[in-house]
């Protein structure tokens, strides 16, 4: 059974940082790439950040230069570090894991979100 669970959300004010961690279980975790995504109120849920199995990094645009994401392949658990957070990084978070090993075969997991809101 896969399980991945969020922790570290919580109410921030403006400026402030939060980290937030998963924690994977039932996969093979060191072959996923693991993401970030978020879905703030009335919006898409979008891509926030992604770690590649080679530990390979890319970022949203609005996200760049505050926002780290980590992993930890022995403790199978991958962060995002969030810093000088801004009421528009208000969203639910999501952490993903994603395999495609063949064409024809995706292993793609999420977990249950955590709420994160900047407001002051």
């Amino acid at each position: 059974q896969v399980q991945l669970v969020e922790s570290g959300g919580g109410l921030v004010q403006p400026g402030e940082s939060l980290r937030l961690s998963c924690a994977a279980s039932g996969i093979i975790f060191r072959v996923y790439a693991m993401g970030w995504y978020r879905q703030g109120p009335g919006k898409q849920r979008e891509l926030v950040a992604r770690i590649t199995s080679g530990s390979s990094m890319d970022y949203v645009d609005s996200v760049k230069g505050r926002f780290t994401i980590s992993r930890d392949n022995a403790k199978n658990t991958v962060d995002l570090q969030m810093n000088n957070l801004k009421p528009e990084d208000t969203a639910v978070y999501y952490c993903n894991a994603y395999y495609q090993p063949t064409a024809w075969r995706i292993d793609d997991y999420w977990g249950q979100g955590t709420q994160v809101t900047v407001s002051s």
